[in-house]
């Protein structure tokens, strides 16, 4: 009898499991980035951007939350553009070329559209714990 409950609850996570893996909150497939987003994080991860960036609230606190930067009215890809090309006296200048540049603007656009860093105001209850609608 023990057996059949460990397994039917082992059949059940690993249902479960498959499903969250498979399909988004909206319920469609997920597909895998581009190329260039996907080249884009790899420069990411070897120039170690976490170290000093966030996204989605994780990562460095030197510079900014990149998370929604792109999408920011204020900023967007050509403001991104010259920091990434360039650096400031902050951020290094890593040399990147072009290509390079446009594959680290397509990752960040990716990201943008995948969620928010900030959680609206209108969403924060009193005590500090977000409001789920």
């Amino acid at each position: 009898m023990i057996t059949k409950i460990w397994s039917a609850l082992f059949i059940v996570f690993a249902v479960y499991t498959a499903m969250v893996y498979e399909y988004s909150g909206s319920g469609q497939h997920l597909s895998p980035p581009p190329a260039n987003v996907r080249q884009g994080w790899d420069i990411w991860q070897q120039k170690n951007c976490h170290t000093c960036h966030q996204l989605y609230g994780l990562g460095g606190y030197m510079g900014p939350d990149l998370t929604n930067m792109i999408s920011d009215p204020g900023k967007g890809p050509e403001y991104m553009r010259i920091f990434i090309k360039y650096g400031t006296t902050r951020m290094p200048d890593f040399h990147l070329s072009d290509k390079e540049v446009n594959d680290v603007l397509a990752f960040l656009k990716w990201v943008d559209k995948s969620g928010k860093s900030r959680v609206d105001s209108k969403s924060v209850h009193w005590t500090g714990t977000y409001l789920l609608k």
